[in-house]
Parts: structure tokens; C-alpha cells; sequence
């Protein structure tokens, strides 16, 4: 009598197992294009994977190069979807901008709007750099090409009259940057991510930095010139022992292609507004509280995903 019991726990324990292995199986897979491991996207995007997989949705959040690499990747069927700057993905979906004379990406479709990144132009100590404008005759990284940091770099140096041949640029992640700042081999870097980001964070509890603040007149004619620059303002204590600074802000928005089910990114947009993500989003990362259903349509210059679309006209955000 024991041994049959023991067979019939066995057997329902095991069918239970089946059951969960076949759902799981089941479940479409909804790979997140990030960023680097130092940076903000990588960890918002590990809590958003994990908080809006279910039996219908296997989604995981991959490191990438950043913005430029997602569009990429979304294209050429290597990611379902991915972060990306404003301004990459309506440069992308436009053809203008960095992608002048590129076939447009007609297929890019938005998601939604996640959080505001910010501009953060890192100074080792001791350079004397006050203002963008010193920059020139240092080593400085601007990120690697792919990435919409690289973009930001480029416009903002520009603009403080730093030319490409005024400093010596160098196209590294936070991580390494932050390494070379720490043994003096690197003046600065760019890095346009949600505050506060992780190497950052690390680097000011070890070793201490400066930020650069971009602001007045220069940032008036960043923000005329290029239209999705918004105020932004890093401040004090977002990072230890580290003066915040007033600087420029891009929206963080989450994107996909066309050509993905409709099903299947109304199952994501739904989960990623439901009360569980909303949790984990609120305990997470301190970016996390900043992703709000109110803010999600905010700023977009692609079209939404009719899949989006359709959570968002059901949800009362949309006619």
C-alpha cells in the first residue's frame, strides 16, 4: 500500500514536472537587446526579462553594444527587440541623422518609453578640466561605434568646439573606462545612461571622480539642433562624495520590429505594465520608479507596434 502511494506521488509529481517543462517549452521566446554590464540598460533590462516572462513569454535581457547594435540586431532577425536612445531610434526610422544615406529601418516600431538617460561626462580628478571645452589634448572615450553614447559624444564636443583631431579618442565601455581612469591612462569619458550606473557608482565609492556639467548657451543650441535633448540634472550624492552637475537628458525607449507577432508584443506590453513588474520595477534599480504607464508614450518618433497599440487603446492611453 505504502509502494503504491509512493508510485502515485511519484507519477504526479513527475506528470506536474512534465506539465511545467511542455508550458515552459511552449513559451515564445522575447530576447532584450541592453548594453554594457556597467551601464543602466543591462540590469533594467534583467529586472524587466524576468518580471514579464510567464508560460507565454521566455523573454531574456543579452548585453550588447548599446543602441545603434539593437536597431542592428532587431533587423537582421538577431534580437526581437531592444533599448535604444530617442534619438537612434528616430534617426534609424527616418534615415537622417547618423543614418543619412542608410536605408531606413521602416520596420522599427516602438514599445514603449522607459526612462530619461542622462549625459554624463566623466573627469578623472586632478585634469583641471572645468568645462567640455578643456577636453581638448585629453584622452578621452566617447564609447564604442553601435552605441548612441558615441552619438551624444560627438554632437556635445562639437558644440564646446572640440574638434575630432583636438583629443585623443578612445572607443571603450564604462567598465574599461573607468579601469583606465583609475591607473591615469584615460582624462574622461561619455557614458549617456540612467543614474546612477553601476561602474560609476563603484568608482566613486573607491576612487572618486568630477562630472562636467553642459548647460547655458551650448545646451540651448544642443536641445535647438537636435530635438530630442531635454534639461537633465545629475544631483548631488547620486553618486558618493560627487558634486552633481546640470547636463542633458535622451529617452530610454524600448523597441521591436514590425514584422514581430502582434500576439506576442501585446503579451509583453501587457506584462510590462502589470502590478508584478510594477514590483519589481519599483524594488529594482533605482531607474526602475521612473518607468511609469503614464510616461510610456512619451516622446516616441516611431510608431508604436500594433501589438503595443492595441494593451495601450484597451488600457485607456490611446483612441
Amino acid at each position: 500500500m505504502m509502494i503504491s502511494r509512493r508510485a502515485a506521488l511519484a507519477g504526479a509529481v513527475s506528470l506536474a514536472s512534465l506539465a511545467a517543462s511542455r508550458a515552459f517549452a511552449q513559451a515564445r521566446f522575447f530576447r532584450i537587446g541592453t548594453g554594457g554590464t556597467g551601464g543602466t540598460y543591462y540590469p533594467v533590462g534583467g529586472m524587466i526579462a524576468n518580471a514579464v516572462s510567464s508560460d507565454k513569454v521566455n523573454a531574456s535581457a543579452v548585453a550588447s553594444n548599446g543602441s545603434v547594435a539593437n536597431v542592428n540586431a532587431i533587423v537582421g532577425g538577431a534580437m526581437e527587440s531592444g533599448f535604444s536612445q530617442a534619438d537612434v531610434a528616430s534617426w534609424a526610422y527616418a534615415g537622417t541623422g547618423i543614418y543619412e544615406g542608410r536605408p531606413k529601418v521602416e520596420e522599427l516600431r516602438a514599445i514603449a518609453n522607459l526612462f530619461p538617460e542622462t549625459v554624463h561626462v566623466v573627469v578623472r580628478k586632478g585634469t583641471g578640466a572645468k568645462t567640455v571645452a578643456d577636453l581638448k589634448g585629453k584622452r578621452v572615450s566617447i564609447d564604442e561605434p553601435g552605441s548612441g553614447t558615441i552619438v551624444n559624444a560627438r554632437a556635445i564636443l562639437t558644440a564646446y568646439g572640440v574638434g575630432a583631431s583636438d583629443y585623443k579618442a578612445e572607443h571603450l565601455k564604462a567598465g574599461p573606462s573607468v579601469d583606465k581612469i583609475k591607473d591615469g591612462s584615460l582624462d574622461a569619458f561619455f557614458i549617456t545612461t540612467g543614474y546612477p550606473a553601476g561602474a560609476l557608482a563603484e568608482m566613486a565609492a573607491t576612487h572618486g571622480f568630477e562630472l562636467l556639467a553642459i548647460e547655458g548657451e551650448v545646451a540651448e543650441k544642443l536641445k535647438k539642433q537636435f530635438g530630442f535633448f531635454a534639461d537633465d540634472t545629475i544631483p548631488d550624492g547620486a553618486y558618493k562624495d560627487v558634486k552633481g552637475v546640470r547636463t542633458l537628458a535622451v529617452g530610454a525607449q524600448w523597441v521591436t520590429s514590425s514584422k514581430i507577432d502582434a500576439d506576442l508584443v501585446y503579451e509583453v506590453t501587457k506584462a510590462l505594465w502589470s502590478d508584478k513588474t510594477r514590483g519589481v520595477l519599483d524594488a529594482g534599480h533605482a531607474k526602475g520608479k521612473a518607468i511609469t504607464k503614464a510616461t510610456a508614450l512619451a516622446g516616441l518618433g516611431i510608431p508604436l507596434h500594433a501589438g503595443a497599440e492595441k494593451f495601450y487603446k484597451e488600457a485607456g492611453l490611446l483612441k
